[in-house]
Formats: C-alpha cells, structure tokens, sequence
C-alpha cells in the first residue's frame, strides 16, 4: 500500500509505501496541503477503508486525480465519494441501494432472475458509454410486479403478474411505430447514457446509503438489482409460470436468424434459423465446448476457427459460393472482415457483437458493389420486443426454442464466478437468482 504524501503541484511528491494502514493515515492527514489524496493497493475494500477516514478534500484509489479518470468517482471526508470502488473498470459489488419513489409511468418489479450478458462485462470495462459510475446494470430480467405507476398505459398489468424485462425504446419514432424498436433513434442515449426516466425531469432512480447517486434504468431496468424501478417501455406481460422465469431471462435481449457465432446470442441465431427453415446452419467458434453444444442443439455443421483460421475457405467447403448470411457476435475487425469475404453473392453480414469504440472495418469497395453484398448493424433484432417475445415463449414451450438448455442458474452472490465461467465458455447463458437473498 502508498499513499501520496504532499501535493503533485508541491516541490516535491513523494510517494511511500507503508506496512499498516493507521501509519499512511496519520502521515496523509498531517500533511500541509490536504487537498487531495491517493491510495494504491489491490485490495479494494482496504482502500475503501482508508478513503473514509484520510481527511482530505478528495481521495483517488489507485489513480492519482480524478483527471486520469474522466468517469471515475471520488470521494474523502469533505467530498464524498467512493474513489475508484465503483468506477469504470472495477470489480462488481453486491451492496445496499436506495430506490426512488416510482413514477406514474413505471413499475416496481421484484426482480427473480437476471440474465448476464456479455454487454455487462463490456460496460464494465468501459468499452460502451455509460451515463457515469458507479452503476448498476443487468439487462435481461425476469420477475413479478409489485407496484404499478398511475400513468401506466396497460391497465391489465397488475401486481403479481410475471414479467420480462427488455431494452427501452421511444415507441413514438417512425422506427417503432412501424415495429423495428430496436432501430430507435434514441437507443444508445435511453439505453446506456441517461435514465429513461429523465425524458420527465426526474433523475436516477437508485441512490447509495449516503446518498450519491447510482447510474440506474441501464436499458430501462438495471435489473442486476433485487428490486427496479423498470420503464415503461422495457415491461413486458408474460403468462409464465414461476418456474419457467428461471430460464426466461435471455429472451429479453432478443435473438437472429443466420449462421454464425456460439454465445448465448449465436446460439439463438441458430435456434432461430432452424425455426425458420434455413436448411444449413453453421455455428463458428474456438471453443469446442461451445461447438460441441451447438451440435447437440441441431446444428448441420460446426467449424472450429481455431484449427480453421481462414474462415471463407472453412464456409466454402461446406456451402459452395458462401453462405447467403452471416452474423457476427464477436465484434472483432478480422471476423468480421473474413465474413464479408466468405458470404455468398449477395449476401448479408449483420453485425451484432459489440466492436471497440475506435475498430475500423476495411472493404473491398468494388467487390462489395460487385458480389451486392450487404454490411448492417442490428441492435436487438431491430424488432419491437412486446410482439417478438410471447412469440419465443411460444416457441420455447413448443420445444423449438430450448433456453434452459443454455443456462446455468447462480446464487446473486456469486456472480464473479458466473462472469467467469461465461468468458472461460464453460456455460453459455449464466443467470444469477435472487429469491434467497437477504
């Protein structure tokens, strides 16, 4: 553990490590400047520790000013705060939250079961924008109401009634209007930078103990949360029994009809394409966990692009001429470059995993004119979830749609250990239960 000792603008910064905690406090609180502080250790509740009792004007973990972390919280005795602990990048946190009272037009649901999603952990880590940390996120929830607002358009939605939780759309655009909600003009700012809520003057709906407000209503909901204040937009009735509410969460988040990919989302894809008649489908993946799943699960083909790499040559000796689509999950520059090379003529790459902020995509221009191919974003499945998701129950029941398949229920407690076990592709779908907590 260190901890500066006088001010970076001082003659002189001297940074020194020390054995206890109560020796780095009495040295930072008798320092002549006190007007900020920094605490370096990997031991994040350590550092919570000592942030509370530095008297300084702001504290930073593992940073030395807030300036080096435009979205990173802080805090001390006279601000404050709670430094890196809740910032972008860091670990997740079980901890008690405050929730506001609930607007007329939205609903208090108690949340069951959370679906984690590899969205989640990108936003984590900061690689989509997020209104500010700390926050609490989840966007595949699944749970019953318990309170409804006064402005509430559907009347028939009382509490006690089972719900799916889905991501926010203005349903007033000429995108929603006409069914593709998920091609909402407002989706990145309704969905990830600001609460829904806010379109009424009102603020987050979550709050921690001391008062310091907590990003809230990710994709309407942030239903990593044992109970959320949900949107209006995002609630959609189901007539599921409790028991099927365990496996349901995943259907929130949608899925697509074409090969490629062996997430949670690629394996929809699959499942979708075979509902829909599509006589090959071919899941690709380097995990042969994944693939040997996939196969179970009714694929026609699998590749391995580990032992695979040039992915045109794999998907050509299987499909003469390419396949007429694909869909990419993984968001990486050289997948997604290969799939244009490998479709058919005129085919289409949808593109649904999440590239970084910066990636570039480099195309052949004429070939693309000449092969008519298409390159698209897709964001959940351009469809309007109140319609698209009675419709995967049905096929889920009908046994065209097998999601508990996929999942792996966990208690909400261990979710590091759900994260891990989905990025090592040990399971496909974690879910995290939140009925046995106190």
């Amino acid at each position: 553990m260190m901890i500066w000792h006088t001010e970076t603008f001082a003659p002189i910064a001297l940074l020194i490590p020390f054995s206890t905690v109560d020796e780095a406090v009495a040295l930072a609180n008798h320092t002549a400047y006190n007007l900020s502080a920094s605490a370096y250790t990997a031991n994040i509740p350590l550092a919570i520790e000592i942030e509370r009792r530095l008297e300084s004007g702001s504290v930073h973990i593992n940073s030395m000013t807030i300036h080096d972390e435009a979205h990173m919280p802080h805090g001390g005795v006279k601000e404050s705060g709670w430094g890196r602990f809740g910032g972008e990048g860091d670990p997740f946190t079980l901890c008690d939250v405050v929730l506001d009272e609930v607007q007329p037009n939205e609903v208090l649901v108690e949340v069951w079961y959370t679906g984690i999603c590899h969205t989640d952990v990108v936003v984590q880590h900061g690689g989509m924008p997020l209104g500010g940390y700390p926050a609490v996120l989840g966007h595949e929830g699944a749970g019953v109401v318990r309170w409804t607002g006064s402005a509430f358009k559907d009347k028939s939605l009382k509490p006690g009634d089972s719900v799916l939780l889905s991501f926010h759309s203005c349903r007033q655009c000429r995108f929603c209007l006409e069914g593709r909600c998920g091609t909402c003009p407002h989706m990145t700012e309704t969905n990830f930078v600001r609460p829904a809520r806010r379109d009424a003057g009102a603020d987050s709906p979550i709050s921690l103990l001391d008062g310091t407000k907590v990003h809230g209503q990710f994709f309407g909901q942030s239903s990593m949360n044992k109970l959320a204040v949900v949107a209006e937009a995002s609630v959609i009735k189901v007539d599921a029994k409790p028991e099927e509410l365990r496996t349901l969460p995943p259907l929130g988040c949608g899925y697509l009809a074409a090969v490629v990919g062996v997430g949670a989302v690629g394996i929809a894809a699959m499942l979708a394409a075979k509902s829909l008649g599509v006589r090959q489908v071919i899941p690709i993946d380097v995990v042969e966990a994944k693939l040997k799943v996939a196969s179970s699960l009714g694929a026609t083909h699998i590749v391995n692009s580990a032992t695979e790499p040039d992915l045109q040559t794999a998907l050509h000796a299987i499909i003469p001429g390419g396949p007429n689509s694909i869909i990419d999950t993984t968001g990486l520059i050289g997948v997604l470059e290969a799939s244009v090379k490998a479709l058919a003529h005129g085919g289409t790459l949808a593109l649904v995993g999440v590239p970084a902020p910066t990636a570039t995509m480099r195309i052949n221009a004429l070939d693309l004119l000449q092969s008519c191919k298409r390159v698209i974003g897709v964001i959940e499945v351009a469809a309007d979830p109140h319609i698209l998701i009675p419709r995967l129950l049905e096929l889920y029941r009908d046994g065209k749609f097998p999601v508990d398949c996929l999942a792996k229920v966990y208690p909400a407690e261990q979710l590091d250990k759900a994260i891990t076990d989905l990025e090592s592709g040990l399971i496909v779908k974690p879910i995290l239960s939140w009925e046995n907590l106190n």
